[in-house]
């Protein structure tokens, strides 16, 4: 296997607060200390990603607008030339921050359902439907506005991730919700990767997308309807995100992107969906992280555990395993108290 000496991609989830209690959420954000780090040790981890000169970092989270400094950030890879993206749920987003928004490269609202019943359970808050539409519809306006002002446009699109109990509602999302902001630039059907929560076995028997409906979702057949569903100016894009697994054959061969996974205090995750970590930002250079990081694939458990994996199901048994196993003792405690998956009731008020 021959990999970069430095990622192609960097995702940063800047902190793990957030107003929101996804039941697939991948990095149990709400539910765990913050571990947000103050305004110049993010800085100082912004720096360490632009020495790399990867080709887009991904603010994420939890809720990045819930960062104070985050726009010091965006404007620090801005002015480095770095492409970033930012990805949020829209509970927070304000027109105040639309002319910061306007400096990245793209915002990313995740909307997960058709309708607000839907999409406010598997978020797990009421309102949250109603929150990421007026997020989009700000969004679109100041499109629109900056277009009209001979300024380029504030680029934004939306993140579906895919579950069985919103499956069936890909083509309405489309017809319903898409054609609402006619500045929206596309539309990414992403199956969910059976990570955090959502690698938990009762997730997994209810809510992870089975074999025949991941091959459905990248399928030629239903990309054809979700593209005639959508309006025209919208890209629609389906992901099995297989390539998440960092199964070996699959390095080997080159097919993926190579990610460095960041947690919020500048922890290097060896692999971007599995707990375990190599070192920290603030303490050695990333260029030397990497190179740990990229060992730990090679790993002969972690090669024992995916070699094998050819469903979903076996992938989320994998993540179990290998979380456990390269988790610190509190990543295993917090795998231990994880709770059961909700019941399919409406979403909490809060």
């Amino acid at each position: 296997m021959s990999t970069s000496s430095t990622p192609e991609s960097v995702i940063w989830d800047t902190t793990y607060a957030c107003p929101l209690r996804c039941v697939h959420c991948y990095s149990e954000s709400g539910r765990r200390a913050a571990r947000q780090l103050g305004p110049e040790d993010m800085l100082r981890v912004t720096d360490a990603f632009i020495s790399m000169k990867p080709r887009v970092v991904a603010l994420a989270g939890g809720e990045p607008l819930l960062v104070k400094s985050i726009f010091q950030i965006v404007d620090r890879l801005a002015r480095a030339g770095v492409k970033t993206v930012l990805y949020t749920g829209g509970w927070t987003l304000r027109p105040g921050m639309v002319d910061q928004l306007a400096k990245l490269d793209e915002v990313v609202v995740s909307v997960d359902g058709a309708t607000a019943a839907v999409h406010d359970r598997i978020r797990g808050r009421a309102g949250s439907f109603d929150r990421a539409m007026a997020a989009l519809a700000l969004l679109d306006s100041a499109s629109r506005k900056r277009a009209a002002q001979g300024l380029l446009p504030l680029r934004f699109g939306i993140d579906y991730v895919v579950v069985r109990s919103n499956f069936a509602q890909l083509e309405e999302f489309c017809r319903s919700v898409a054609v609402r902001f006619p500045e929206l630039r596309s539309v990414n059907f992403n199956a969910a990767i059976p990570s955090g929560l959502a690698s938990r076995p009762d997730f997994v028997d209810h809510e992870l997308l089975t074999d025949g409906q991941t091959q459905e979702l990248v399928g030629a057949e239903l990309a054809a309807r979700l593209t005639a569903a959508a309006p025209e100016s919208v890209r629609v894009f389906t992901a099995d995100n297989m390539g998440a697994m960092m199964h070996p054959d699959r390095l080997a061969s080159g097919d993926d992107a190579l990610v460095m996974q960041v947690e919020p205090d500048g922890e290097v995750r060896a692999m971007s969906i599995y707990e375990g970590t190599v070192g920290s930002l603030l303490d050695e250079q990333a260029s030397v992280l990497w190179e740990r990081a990229v060992a730990r694939w090679r790993d002969p458990f972690v090669v024992e555990t995916l070699t094998p994996v050819r469903t979903m199901r076996q992938w989320a048994e994998a993540v179990r395993r290998i979380d456990y196993h390269f988790g610190s003792d509190e990543v295993r405690s917090r795998i231990d108290r994880r709770p059961p998956l909700p019941p399919q009731r409406s979403a909490v008020r809060v």
